[in-house]
Formats: structure tokens, C-alpha cells, sequence
């Protein structure tokens, strides 16, 4: 557990900075940018084959630093070093958090517990890369000697996000015999649009649970099993067709996966920051297992880049310290991603997960209560689209959300100038957002228009933008396995170092168990000929006497 330090609200670099937002409240970007024009290359960085602008931001030379003070009061760098060195930082769980490992390119060995875990973890890379190998080149086929035309992945939460995230992310990698399916919905109409596109003898199942206990997982397992037996498939032949990753290797073989088709999973990897482990299969069966490495080694730049870079030069530390400023100082409740790449549309899903079930917590490691705000909310989606929808409450609403802008120099699908037009409108909004339209600017637009004086002043309050909200740009040349394993490792670390300055634990998720808990229960009561009332609120039982209702003829 980390060294115990005071009420982050209380200590003395809180209260500074608190002041100097006071002081920064009239503050206006325009002017910040007319002062210093060298504002830029002031703060513009490189690494991992990634570049941040955070110039258009609501800060100063002296809010960076006051920012880097309190990060350093509150012991960051030792809290990265813990965790590269497998400390126990998972407190509430008693676990490292070593998803660097998965992903470790160097010699260094990594211990839990006095054990070096990179041979296992090279050894599961080995195995994944036989049978990636296997199904790619057609050696392992389906019951009828057919090879493999489609992957179905079945799981949920970080089993479903990060390695569908991967695989779209990465299409233009994609091997081209081989289609990638992901199944993570217990509402039974996501899994019925996958088979009925699909064929039994050329599909390949992988089941994605680290507990082998996820309910939607395992009831989504049963259909695509039953399935397989109606449709030519037999007991006999499962095994050419279903392979489980999980940590519960005993659950598995007694759900019926061949012993042989079972990946591992580790208690030191959350299901949130495991793509990077077998829980990748589908990626790796999708763009080959070359790209897949390539992927580790983009996430291993940033590794080395967040564990060794100074503060002041640290990617995913500058985000995270921006985060606290607005989060913590300026009332921002969320923060927006929006990725200028159709390839990274679902970034923001992803991001969402990583961040709010990582920092949305309300007490800190030693169960203390929290009197400050912790994990944003974090919401997006594809640019330009955005633009003709939710960009216009950042411009003009009374909330404010910090934005991220991610965009490639290159587009792997020059077509037209699309990418120009595309690369022109990710600049104009974050230009647009910083630098706003004045009442004056406004009056005199309408005036050039030929508009009448008393038209203009009606108008013209209509066309006010404030500006001065803040955002981040982010590019990379090009979306390659290196540039997204980079870039999805970087906010893996931006959360983890937001975090550690809240004295949070980013590593478990107690709040997503109770909902599972009363549903068991609430299930029963559904289900069962004889349920008994005893939801505990009125509302609840009168919701359950509904659904039975409308299913009693089931029952």
C-alpha cells in the first residue's frame, strides 16, 4: 500500500493551485497565444512515435509547475516505479497491476512474489503464435476439413472492448480469409445477427472470460454451443471449434473446453488492460502475429517513455496532471475523445471503460472517504461526425469538457482530399475552441452579410462563442500496430497516474459486483414458479410482477 499522505485537498500544493486558478479565472488562450509565440514549441512533445500539442490549454509556465509540485507531493514518480517493479498496488484485491509485462520487449525480468513471470508470459506468446500460425496457414481446419473463414470472440467488458478496439483499429492489417466477429450482449439479438452469418463447419469460437463466472459470457457460450450441436457439429468436434482464454483453467474443462484450447489469464492483469495477453487472439487470428508484436512493442516504447521520461517531458503524466486541473479546479465533470480516424471510432468505448471503472471511486486506498471529485466522465465518438452533432454544446454550452483530438498525418485509404478536408477540420475545431468569436467579431461578420442595425443586434448574441475551452491534439504518421499499441498504452498510464495523485486504487472495481449480486437474486424471482417478493423496494418488485405477467405462460 502506498505511504499514507495527508488529505489531498488539505496539503499545501492543493490549496496553491487552487489560488492560482482564481487568479487564471479572466485569463483568455487568445491572449496567451498573442503574448508568446513561441507558445507552441513551448508545449509540444514526441515520444513512442506520438506527438502532443497541449498548448491550447488554460495554463502557464507556472501552472505546470505548480502542477508538477503536487505530483511529486504526492510521491507519482514512486507510485510508477511501484508498479513496474510488481508491487502490490491493487490494495483492495491484494495483486500487482503488471499489465507491462504482457508486453515487456526487453531482458528484464519481472517478479510477483519472487518469481520472474516473463517466461510464462513469452510462453504464452509462444503458443499463441503456433496457433495463430495453425489457423492462418490452414493446418487446423473445422469437423469438415473446411479452413476457417470466420473468428466469433465471446466476452464482455475488457474481454469485448479493448480487442475490438484492436481489430478495427487495425483493418487494413487484416488477414483476408479470415472475418472477426465479437459477441458480448445478453440481449439475444446480438448473438443471433452472428449466426445467422456464419458457418458452423469454417467458424472458430473464442471464449473470453478470466473468471469462466461471467454470466452474459458463459449464456452466449451456451447458444453458440447449441448451436454448433444443431447445426453439424458433434460432441466430439467442439474442440476443433471452441478455445477459452480465462484463469479458471478447472471451469473451463468442466464447461467442455478441450484441455489444449485453454490460454492463460493472470491475477495481475485486469480484464480492462488485458488485450495485450491472449484475451488478443482474435486480434492476433485477424492481422497475423508479426502485427501483433509489433502492437506490444508500440505499448513497451510508452512503457519505458511514462516509467523513465522526467515530469515535465511525460506524456502520460501531463495528461493525467491536466485532467486533476480541470476536473479538480475548473468543474469539469467530463472529458471528450474524439478520434479524427475511422480505423480508431471505437476509442472512445474503450476509453470509457479504462477510465470510469479504473478512477470512478469514491474512497481512497485506506478506505478513507473522498471529498473531491475523482474519475470524469469520458465520452465521444468519430470526428468530423461529431462535428455536426455534440461539438456544439463544447463550443457554445454552459459545461465545460476538455477534448482530445487524435488524428494520423496519413490516412491508409487516400482517397480524394479526404484527408486534408479531414486533417483541416480536426485544426479548425481545436482553433475554433480556444480562440472563439467575440460580440464585436460577431457584429461586424453580420454586417459585412449587408444585415440591417437592428437585425445585427438580434443576431449577433446568437453567434457568440466563447472559446477558450480547452484541448489536446494528438497524431501519430500513421495507424500502425506501433502507433495504436502506443497510443492505447499511453491512456492506460494517464489514468493510472490520475490515480495515483487522487490516492485511488485504478485496479479494482468492487461497484460493477453489486449489480451482478441482486441480479442473481432478481433472475430467481423471474424465472422461478414460486418466486417470493422480496426485491426490498417497491419499485423493483413492482418491475419484476410486470415482466412475470407479460411471461407467464413460460413459467
Amino acid at each position: 500500500m502506498p505511504e499514507p499522505l495527508p488529505a489531498l485537498d488539505q496539503c499545501p500544493e492543493w490549496q496553491d493551485l487552487a489560488s492560482h486558478q482564481a487568479a487564471m479565472q479572466n485569463v483568455h488562450m487568445r491572449d496567451l497565444f498573442a503574448q508568446d509565440p513561441e507558445r507552441f514549441q513551448r508545449y509540444f512533445l514526441r515520444a513512442a512515435g506520438l506527438s502532443l500539442d497541449y498548448s491550447k490549454n488554460l495554463i502557464t509556465s507556472e501552472t505546470m509547475a505548480k502542477l508538477m509540485t503536487l505530483a511529486r507531493a504526492r510521491a507519482l514518480p514512486a507510485q510508477i516505479d511501484a508498479m513496474f517493479r510488481g508491487e502490490r498496488i491493487n490494495t483492495s484485491e491484494n495483486r500487482p497491476a503488471l499489465h507491462v509485462a504482457l508486453r515487456n520487449m526487453s531482458d528484464q525480468a519481472i517478479m510477483v512474489d519472487g518469481t520472474d513471470i516473463m517466461p510464462e508470459v513469452r510462453a504464452t506468446l509462444a503458443r499463441m503464435e503456433e496457433f495463430v500460425w495453425r489457423i492462418r496457414s490452414t493446418q487446423w481446419r473445422g469437423f469438415s476439413n473446411q479452413p476457417f473463414t470466420d473468428v466469433v470472440s465471446i466476452g464482455i467488458g475488457g474481454s469485448f472492448l479493448g480487442p475490438k478496439l484492436v481489430s478495427a483499429a487495425l483493418k487494413p492489417y487484416w488477414h483476408g480469409q479470415l472475418n472477426c466477429h465479437y459477441v458480448a450482449n445478453i440481449d439475444g439479438s446480438h448473438i443471433t445477427e452472428v449466426l445467422q452469418h456464419i458457418n458452423p463447419e469454417t467458424t472458430l469460437f473464442l471464449i473470453q472470460s478470466k473468471s469462466f463466472r461471467t454470466q452474459e459470457t458463459l449464456e452466449n457460450t451456451k447458444v453458440a454451443r447449441e448451436w454448433f450441436l444443431h447445426n453439424g457439429g458433434q460432441a466430439s468436434t467442439i474442440a476443433k471449434h471452441f478455445v477459452a482464454v480465462t484463469a479458471n483453467r478447472d471451469e473451463a474443462i468442466r464447461f467442455g473446453i478441450a484441455e489444449d484450447n485453454i490460454f492463460p489469464m493472470w491475477d495481475w492483469v485486469g480484464g480492462r488492460y488485458s488485450l495485450w495477453s491472449a484475451i488478443g487472439l482474435p486480434t492476433a487470428l485477424a492481422i497475423g502475429m508479426d502485427n501483433f508484436r509489433g502492437l506490444l512493442a508500440g505499448a513497451h516504447l510508452m512503457d519505458r517513455h511514462f516509467r523513465e521520461a522526467p515530469l515535465e517531458q511525460n506524456l502520460p503524466v501531463i495528461l493525467a496532471l491536466l485532467g486533476v486541473w480541470y476536473g479538480n479546479f475548473w468543474g469539469a465533470d467530463a472529458h471528450a475523445i474524439l478520434p479524427y480516424d475511422h480505423y480508431l471510432r471505437g476509442l472512445p468505448a474503450h476509453l470509457q471503460q479504462l477510465d470510469m471503472e479504473s478512477n470512478g471511486k469514491c474512497v481512497t486506498h485506506d478506505g478513507s472517504g473522498i471529498s473531491y471529485k475523482t474519475g470524469p466522465i469520458i465520452w465521444g465518438g468519430a470526428g468530423a461526425n461529431g462535428q455536426h452533432a455534440y461539438h456544439q454544446l463544447l463550443h457554445q454550452g454552459t459545461r465545460l469538457s476538455p477534448a482530445d483530438f487524435i488524428i494520423p498525418l496519413h490516412t491508409h485509404n487516400p482517397v480524394a482530399s479526404h484527408h486534408a478536408i479531414l486533417f483541416a477540420n480536426c485544426l479548425s475545431q481545436t482553433q475554433a475552441l480556444m480562440q472563439g468569436k467575440t460580440l464585436a467579431e460577431a457584429k461586424a461578420e453580420l454586417h459585412a452579410l449587408g444585415l440591417p442595425d437592428a437585425e445585427v443586434r438580434r443576431l449577433a448574441p446568437h453567434k457568440v462563442i466563447p472559446g477558450n475551452k480547452p484541448s489536446n491534439t494528438l497524431l501519430f504518421e500513421r495507424a500502425t500496430p506501433r502507433a495504436v499499441g502506443a497510443l492505447i498504452a499511453l491512456y492506460e498510464h494517464k489514468t493510472f497516474a490520475q490515480g495515483a495523485i487522487w490516492g485511488i486504487n485504478s485496479f479494482d472495481q468492487w461497484g460493477v459486483e453489486l449489480g451482478k449480486q441482486l441480479g442473481e437474486n432478481i433472475l430467481k424471482q423471474l424465472v422461478s414458479t414460486n418466486a417470493q417478493g422480496d426485491a426490498r423496494d417497491s419499485s423493483t418488485e413492482g418491475l419484476i410482477a410486470l415482466y412475470r405477467d407479460r411471461h407467464h405462460h413460460e413459467l
